[in-house]
């Protein structure tokens, strides 16, 4: 099953004449086409290669689902389903991100406080864990030790003998701030912080609160609730054959790993996500709500770059709220989490200031199929189908430009000093700016300065001027004054 948005644009074909950026715009769908049919065929070749019954992948756009592709089969029985787009697979820690907007929002309803210390919501814990903040759990900054394959068969604990295990403590394997240290021990804690400070059970608050506002009806923490009929069932790959993981009913560790979800519902939620983005002044606080899962606390930790374009580049992660926030250097700002769970593995990637985001879902136990998921980002990157999205240029900003361009014609600062921030001349006087651009300007000839500057915030900006001879990039930089005053300006001749 697969969809795409931009194959309207494709009809443009038909007419005998075509402007040039239409051209251009074809090119781009095509490469896109091509890009996603070389991405479904890598997903094909992981799944053949790590033995996955099933699998479904797909890409949001603009909030839309605008390409997903289903392959495999659901369950290993006489029915063998396929996969579709509305397949239930568990999502393992991906459920994390649910959990922690909720914390979020929790706060900034003034409910409660992240540098508040944990037991102020959850009286057992006071007795030994009186330093442990909100923050602490949902920054893996705790100092409990990683917890994953443990943590993963906690699913099922009742609540009762979750208070229990509470009040009796827990050992930890570092001292709180010290170090990140991935905890679904803490991720449950913060479960149950949401249940008694909302008034209601984990799992009906985010039903209540997120699956229910955005539509995502077929999204559950019970698994059985999904009907066998589009319901995947988890295998793990032991013995050179397939074997049916024990189903796990919704838990007290819920809040960790315990949703199940289709690609259709789950892109509902990469939408919202992303509908942060670009931010603006007066976004509703819904929208800042979901920026903050992207602030992290305690110590980046490295990791390696999943996928096989920028290999040899590690990343440095920060984890926010449900979500690790990362500068990519092939992506750019990045925003992703992992899913490992018997009989499940997930993976999703946010590209914000794009709008873009790409997740897949499997049914074999910790196949998180994290590389065709980041090799499929980079592709579309590469194509051109990931779009730079600028945002508007500020009142501030284009009266700064047009006094960087009036420097630039007239080959002097002098006329412009009433318009230069105090520290301008002090770091190059007008004698040495007057050299600089006679300089650069032998080089270039007259250029064409009527192009517009790209903003890359309210008072900064970069620029591109074609010349008769190359071409001329530089950039501006305000001062924090309320009008506008250039305190750094850079000219940079490209041949």
């Amino acid at each position: 099953m697969k969809f795409n948005a931009l194959l309207p644009l494709l009809l443009v074909t038909a007419l005998p004449i075509m402007p040039a950026a239409a051209q251009d715009e074809l090119r781009t769908v095509d490469a896109a086409e091509h890009r996603l049919n070389l991405a479904d065929e890598a997903f094909a070749k992981w799944m053949t290669e790590n033995h996955i019954p099933g699998l479904v992948w797909g890409v949001v756009r603009d909030g839309r689902l605008v390409h997903v592709k289903a392959m495999g089969v659901q369950d290993l029985g006489d029915a063998r389903r396929p996969v579709t787009a509305d397949t239930g697979f568990r999502i393992a820690s991906m459920s994390k991100a649910f959990t922690g907007h909720a914390i979020l929002k929790l706060r900034d309803e003034g409910k409660l406080r992240l540098d508040d210390p944990a037991w102020k919501y959850i009286p057992e814990i006071k007795g030994w864990a009186k330093d442990i903040t909100v923050a602490d759990l949902l920054h893996h900054t705790a100092g409990f030790v990683t917890d994953d394959p443990w943590g993963d068969r906690q699913q099922v604990m009742p609540e009762a003998e979750f208070t229990k295990l509470l009040k009796a403590g827990v050992p930890r394997t570092a001292p709180r701030g010290t170090r990140y240290e991935y905890s679904n021990m803490g991720f449950a804690m913060l479960g149950r912080i949401i249940s008694n400070v909302s008034g209601k059970d984990y799992a009906s608050y985010i039903g209540a609160n997120v699956f229910k506002p955005l539509g995502m009806a077929a999204t559950t923490y019970e698994n059985a609730d999904v009907p066998a009929a589009t319901r995947a069932t988890g295998y793990r790959w032991e013995n050179n054959a397939w074997a049916e993981e024990p189903y796990m009913k919704h838990g007290a560790f819920g809040a960790m790993g315990g949703i199940t979800t289709s690609a259709n519902d789950y892109a509902k939620w990469i939408g919202y996500l992303l509908s942060a983005w670009p931010a603006a002044e007066n976004d509703a606080k819904a929208k800042s709500t979901i920026r903050a899962m992207q602030y992290g606390g305690g110590l980046p930790h490295k990791r390696t770059r999943p996928g096989g374009e920028g290999a040899n580049c590690r990343i440095m992660g920060i984890y926010g709220a449900g979500l690790v926030s990362s500068n990519d250097c092939v992506l750019g700002p990045v925003l992703f989490h992992g899913g490992g769970f018997p009989g499940y593995g997930s993976h999703m990637l946010l590209i914000p200031d794009a709008g873009i985001g790409v997740f897949a879902f499997s049914n074999r136990t910790y196949a998180g199929p994290s590389a065709p998921v980041w090799d499929a980002a980079t592709a579309l990157m590469q194509s051109g189908y990931v779009p730079t999205r600028t945002q508007p240029v500020s009142p501030l900003l284009a009266e700064g430009y047009r006094t960087a361009t009036a420097i630039w014609n007239s080959g002097s600062v002098a006329t412009q000093k009433g318009k230069l921030a105090m520290n301008f001349p002090l770091d190059r006087t007008e004698e040495n700016w007057a050299k600089l651009l006679a300089e650069i300007r032998s080089k270039t000839g007259d250029c064409d300065t009527s192009t517009q500057v790209v903003a890359t915030g309210n008072l900064s900006g970069k620029f591109s001027w074609t010349c008769k001879t190359g071409k001329v990039s530089g950039n501006i930089l305000l001062a924090p004054a309320m009008s506008a005053q250039i305190q750094s300006l850079s000219f940079e001749v490209v041949p």
